[in-house]
């Protein structure tokens, strides 16, 4: 880093500095400090020092510096402060437990001589924490070959607050199969498996949650306790006692500003926990902490020794100040994207014998940047290796990253940062984020449940029996029917049922067995399905066969205007812009769906494929639903497109009718190269010269009639529909293949995710959340689903929180009234909007960060997600607060929904969301109403796969004769009790096993298994080999294996593709053994002649195999 650090050797104040620093208690204050030069100061003077801890007054500020302490050394880690009022309720607890959790293991496993950064943020002193003994004495180390007791370590386990699960999905869980622990310990990445010989460790390996499969072995594993304070009676300190004095040095970004800020904090824990006294409200055992006084934790930082740095010379508070040094720095003005201006500068600095250090984010900038300045006559290089000196008179360009750029004028030293040349923010590096769980797809069976068998019907599922039949043990599904029905299924053809999903929650009617009835619903759906396939596939076919406009590979400007982009793309949306491009440039006309998080970056690959339309001289409209959402993004497109000679209009309400009549005229002449606005540009009268592009915003919002309209205009045109949260239909419509789907999961390196709070209404509550947000001078969405009394509830706010500014907005409104409060909400002059759910339409009010959704139960899951979305559109924290009403029965499917918004906190689980509404709500609107009637009929799942095949029969591919294979012998085959114990994960293996088609299915699935559950047993690796024998069956179309006594019988599919002159030839291979019979159906017969004794499963496993390959021998 001598880059950086070496001109500060040459400042006398630094020198000084220096011998002073460990000479006493109290603070030494620096003044005349700037923003990013405050870090470069701290990492120089915290040199010998093993700890180092950084304060800031907020949270933005701390991660700032982080970034940019990064610039110096990785051993640096940011420690968030919990939520002092409401933590308890707060359901991303796990993930910030998990960043405390993990600082503090890097403070107790810390090696003698190593240094270590924390930077937090003052209020992060005020809460107890429990004394590093107590953390050292309650982890588990456990390495290879140790002995434990398992009963005893599972008790350790939960009373270090672990969750006891069937199957491990986040962190701060555990799950024990017979001799296999798994557990998720916080402070690691991935969640470790230990296997268990007796009482002696086997094995530790990491293994993944989605697939629950191992990754690695390791040779030993530390457990951290899942919580803060997971017992009573713990000692408590506060998170300064973590380091010791003599080798500590404390930096305290202007400690005035922190005591105001610590102040704050504890005066607001303390009032709230009195008027909570005073509203009656008990505490309970979770919701105590120990929270220190603001004047001791600043009595017990003088005792430190400290620098504060100051901008100006300011009053240090009760923060004791022994000497007081003034640096000169200041920052760099920006150029604000000139380049004259820059070169001119450095010019200038060089001609003086200035140090020049220019730091960008990514190495090919840094380099571009170089080349640049050596374009103007300015001699600058480029350079990774920070540690070489930069001599006066030379400028050095590198790869860092700084928030802002510094100057020291009295050792002739500047660092420039890119933000001060190009005046936008990139940011880089990303972390690993927490993958909120996969939807699984076999939705959990539980007794009770109704299902669907394809042969038979709808049913009521019983739970799985054990039945011996001729001395045979297997594992039976037992499923009851109307009238008394009861149908035993055996396991292995698991996969002719599906758990039954229709629209609503309505008891679906059950089947006789033995009538009929089911057979006729069937034919009926199936009629209905092929009509709307047709539809599908002819739409489809029509595009498919029309050959869109191919549009050119991109060009000059394409790529100047990607460059001006403000952000750094992600991963995610480069993969779509790339594919959105892909499409334009084929024969095939676009038709492609993006589906990302509120604020992912979805208009921006709006705008990219808009311009490369308008380049090719194309038109593009641009459909949203509501007004004031054309006006944001009529905004976001000039703002965007302002250097290039681009007409973009406008047709919504927010024009005159003289302006739209213009727009519409000029649209005709093909003057206007981007229309936007709302349904008015479906209109009749709206013509085109050109249309390229249709690009459809939000599309979960628009009506059918709209859609029909849209599609007339879009038989051959490109179209690009955006959303959240799909609506089923169009999320069903690209799972089977009909449209393209390109996923943003992936969260901006901004967005800070939603703390999202799920609990019982009360005053006291949200009168603190909505002072806390006022307090940082932000807004707040009150959301209130009922027009008749949200007046009422509006004056209730006003009435707790008297000095707000509050006021109501609701759909039935004049539309003038409704736009103009929206405007002053924009523009911040009303503090709380008690509204409706019709802000979830999309607008992007930055300042806006806590929102309070009064009886959430009441709403449909992507309604919640959307909602969630309207905050949090900055990089500030913000808040949701899902409040339901006091000893409320909460309906189960409304509690599933408030369970799935909690485990999707994650920004970027839109789909995910979709795809669980899905699951709960069924699928009834998937193809309007018509079709819904069928659905409800079959369910969910068996509609899908008779539509699939109805596609895929449509399209021409050759369909698979449909027959189902069974095969049945007498040979235990069944998942032991003691192998796998919890009922679901039973089913769900029992389901994946029956999906078995090949050798190598099957012994992936053993691999599996052995990871999971440990060694198999006998008689679950012949239910393995039954699996693998009956896909092999199914591929000689054979429909049915039976064992009757010593004879086994091979039943034919009576269309099945073989050569019957193959046929004489095989059985004189088996000389008598084997005869065919041709009756209807057809069938091989096995007799084994001339052997004594019974033989083992394994015997007959093997000769079944080799009779079934001889037999697929005879295919044509």
């Amino acid at each position: 880093m001598q880059a950086l650090l070496e001109p500060l050797a040459e400042l006398a104040d630094y020198q000084e500095l220096l011998r002073d620093r460990k000479k006493g208690n109290g603070i030494i204050q620096v003044a005349g400090c700037t923003n990013t030069q405050k870090t470069h100061l701290m990492y120089a003077l915290g040199d010998g020092f093993e700890y180092r801890v950084i304060a800031f007054s907020s949270e933005e500020k701390a991660k700032k510096a982080y970034e940019e302490y990064r610039l110096f050394t990785d051993d640096v880690c940011l420690y968030p402060a919990r939520d002092l009022l409401f933590y308890y309720a707060d359901i991303k607890g796990k993930v910030l437990t998990d960043q405390r959790m993990q600082v503090l293991r890097a403070l107790i496993e810390k090696k003698e001589g190593e240094s270590v950064t924390v930077i937090t943020t003052m209020d992060a002193f005020l809460d107890g924490l429990p004394h590093p003994g107590e953390i050292r004495g309650a982890r588990i180390c456990a390495a290879g070959g140790d002995t434990i007791d398992l009963t005893e370590f599972e008790a350790r386990l939960a009373s270090m607050g672990y969750e006891r699960e069937s199957q491990i999905e986040g962190p701060g869980q555990f799950a024990v199969r017979g001799g296999i622990v798994d557990v998720f310990p916080l402070t690691e990445e991935l969640p470790v498996r230990i296997e268990l010989w007796g009482d002696e460790i086997d094995s530790i390996r990491s293994f993944d949650v989605e697939s629950q499969r191992s990754v690695e072995n390791l040779s030993e594993v530390t457990i951290y306790p899942a919580s803060e304070n997971w017992a009573d009676g713990l000692e408590t300190v506060s998170f300064l006692e973590y380091f010791p004095k003599e080798k500590s040095l404390l930096f305290l970004d202007e400690p005035q500003r922190l005591q105001e800020m610590a102040e704050e904090v504890e005066q607001e824990y303390f009032h709230s926990r009195e008027s909570r006294a005073e509203a009656g409200m008990e505490e309970t055992q979770e919701e105590r902490l120990r929270v220190f006084q603001t004047k001791d934790i600043i009595g017990r930082m003088n005792g430190y020794s400290g620098i504060g740095t100051t901008t100006l010379e300011s009053r240090c508070g009760m923060f004791r100040v022994r000497k007081v040094y003034s640096i000169q720095a200041k920052g760099v003005n920006p150029y604000n994207n000139s380049f004259e201006l820059l070169t001119r500068d450095l010019k200038r600095l060089k001609r003086e014998g200035y140090r020049v250090v220019l730091l960008s984010a990514s190495r090919t900038r840094a380099k571009r940047l170089a080349e640049d300045l050596r374009d103007y006559d300015l001699s600058s290089f480029y350079s990774d290796d920070m540690e070489r000196t930069v001599k006066p008179g030379e400028i050095m360009v590198s790869c860092g990253y700084a928030a802002e750029g510094y100057e020291y004028p009295m050792l002739k030293f500047m660092v420039i940062s890119e933000t001060d040349i190009f005046g936008r923010k990139k940011k880089k590096k990303r972390r690993r984020k927490y993958e909120g769980q996969k939807i699984q797809d076999f939705a959990e069976l539980k007794p009770g449940d109704y299902v669907v068998h394809e042969n038979h019907g709808i049913g009521v599922y019983q739970g799985i029996e054990k039945i011996e039949v001729d001395k045979v043990v297997k594992d039976y599904m037992k499923i009851s029917y109307a009238e008394g029905g009861v149908l035993y299924i055996p396991v292995a053809q698991m996969d002719l049922i599906q758990k039954y999903a229709g629209a609503d929650a309505k008891k679906p009617r059950l089947n006789k067995l033995g009538t009929v009835q089911w057979g006729k619903t069937k034919s009926q759906v199936k009629k209905a399905v092929q009509s709307v396939a047709e539809d599908l596939v002819k739409l489809y076919a029509s595009r498919q066969r029309s050959e869109g406009f191919v549009y050119g590979p991109d060009t000059v400007w394409q790529k100047e205007f990607e460059e001006m982009f403000p952000f750094e793309e992600t991963e995610d949306q480069m993969q779509a812009i790339e594919d959105t491009k892909h499409d334009m440039e084929s024969t095939k006309i676009m038709d492609r769906l993006i589906c990302g998080d509120v604020g992912y970056g979805k208009t921006e690959i709006a705008i990219r494929a808009a311009f490369k339309a308008v380049q090719e001289g194309k038109q593009v409209v641009y459909l949203v639903p509501t007004t004031i959402l054309a006006q944001q993004h009529y905004n976001t497109f000039v703002q965007r497109l302002k250097d290039f000679p681009v007409r973009i209009d406008l047709l919504c309400r927010f024009r005159t009718a003289a302006q739209q009549k213009k727009t519409v005229e000029d649209l005709k002449k093909g003057m206007v190269d981007i229309v936007i606005g709302t349904h008015r540009v479906l209109s009749k009268d709206v013509c085109f010269k050109d249309l390229g592009l249709l690009i459809i915003d939000e599309e979960q919002r628009f009506g059918v009639a709209h859609k029909e309209k849209i599609k007339k205009l879009k038989e051959n045109i490109d179209v690009l529909t955006l959303t959240a949260t799909p609506i089923p239909r169009t999320l069903h419509m690209s799972l089977i293949g009909i449209r393209d789907m390109s996923v943003l999961e992936e969260a901006p390196h901004d967005r800070m995710p939603i703390q999202t709070y799920v609990m019982e209404y009360n005053d006291e509550m949200v009168r603190e959340a909505v002072t806390r947000e006022l307090a940082r001078g932000g807004q707040v969405y009150y959301v209130y689903n009922r027009v008749t009394d949200i007046a009422d509830v509006a004056g209730k706010i006003q009435q707790l929180v008297p000095e707000a500014n509050v006021a109501f907005a609701h759909g039935q409104m004049k539309e003038r009234e409704l736009e103009d409060i929206m405007y002053d909400f924009i523009n911040g002059d009303i503090d709380v909007l008690v509204s409706t759910t019709i802000i979830e339409t999309g607008l992007d009010i930055s300042n806006a960060n806590t929102m309070i959704i009064q009886d959430a139960d009441r709403f449909g899951l992507s309604q919640l997600y959307q909602l969630r979305g309207r905050v949090g559109r900055s990089n500030r924290m913000a808040y949701a607060f899902l409040l339901y009403r006091r000893d409320k029965l909460l309906k189960e499917v409304a509690e599933k929904r408030l369970a799935a918004i909690r485990e999707f906190t994650d920004l970027g689980s839109g789909i995910k969301i979709a795809m669980r509404d899905l699951e709960i709500r069924g699928a009834g609107n998937l193809l309007g109403e018509a079709q819904s009637g069928h659905m409800e009929a079959v369910g969910y799942d068996l509609y899908c796969k008779m539509l699939n095949e109805a596609v895929a029969k449509l399209k021409g591919g050759e369909v698979e004769e449909s027959f189902n294979t069974s095969v049945d012998l007498n040979i235990d085959a069944y998942i032991p009790e003691s192998y796998i114990k919890n009922e679901y994960q039973k089913l769900d293996v029992y389901k994946r096993i029956a999906a078995i088609e090949t050798e190598e299915d099957m012994d992936d699935m053993m691999e599996e298994l052995i990871d999971r559950f440990g060694d198999i047993p006998k008689k679950v690796q012949q239910l393995l080999h039954i699996a693998a024998l009956k896909g092999l069956a199914h591929s000689a179309y054979v429909t049915a294996v039976e064992q009757k006594g010593e004879e086994f019988k091979f039943t034919m599919y009576e269309k099945a593709k073989i050569d019957p002159r193959k046929i004489p030839a095989l059985l004189q291979s088996y000389r008598n053994s084997l005869v065919f019979k041709t009756e209807e159906p057809p069938y091989f017969l096995y007799r084994k002649t001339g052997r004594s004794g019974k033989e083992k499963g394994e015997d007959i496993l093997a000769l079944l195999r080799k009779i079934l390959e001889d037999i697929r021998s005879l295919h044509t």
